[in-house]
């Protein structure tokens, strides 16, 4: 998968509760351009979260063409997924902007991208993407063998711990919380 240095998004999934979560840094080379930005949304009325790692304009684009598939799918994650990858990865324009985006609620969670990948992780609990993704993915990880914490604790603490050590992610947290 490719690394953007843009942010970092986590999300965490149980029977019962979706939690997304991303960091607030805006980078542009090596300068920092704002620190509160918000990466994160709630698409399909409330019913399913996003995040975004990639450059801006190209979220609003990605997360309108989600929310457009979602909708025409009634709200059915697996197959808005599978449906927005192969748009996403048709379109001549779309197919090249380095970009990722992960998709949740409450049954699913995926990591989308326009290569076409439509993954889901093996344990179907635990993803993360961007610069600091594989950072907060360790910790998430470690948090949930180690510790006992609520889901949102869990994704703070884990971008807490990213955004220590990732020079494009820093540590003004936004979560967004789904139940069943």
């Amino acid at each position: 998968m490719t690394s953007f240095h843009a942010t970092t998004i986590l999300a965490y999934r149980t029977d019962d509760l979706a939690v997304i979560g991303g960091d607030g840094q805006v980078s542009l080379g090596h300068t920092v351009m704002k620190n509160n930005a918000i990466k994160i949304r709630t698409l399909g009325g409330g019913k399913v979260l996003s995040g975004f790692a990639g450059a801006t304009a190209d979220a609003f684009t990605l997360f309108d063409m989600f929310e457009r598939i979602l909708e025409g799918q009634k709200g059915d994650l697996l197959k808005s997924a599978v449906e927005f990858s192969k748009a996403w990865r048709q379109d001549k324009y779309l197919r090249r902007l380095e970009a990722m985006m992960l998709v949740l609620n409450t049954k699913h969670l995926f990591v989308l991208s326009g290569n076409g990948d439509v993954i889901e992780p093996e344990d179907g609990m635990i993803a993360a993407i961007g610069s600091g993704g594989t950072y907060a993915l360790s910790a998430a990880r470690a948090l949930k063998r180690h510790a006992t914490l609520e889901p949102e604790h869990l994704v703070k603490e884990s971008l807490q711990i990213a955004g220590e050590i990732c020079i494009y992610t820093n540590t003004h947290i936004n979560t967004l919380t789904l139940k069943a």
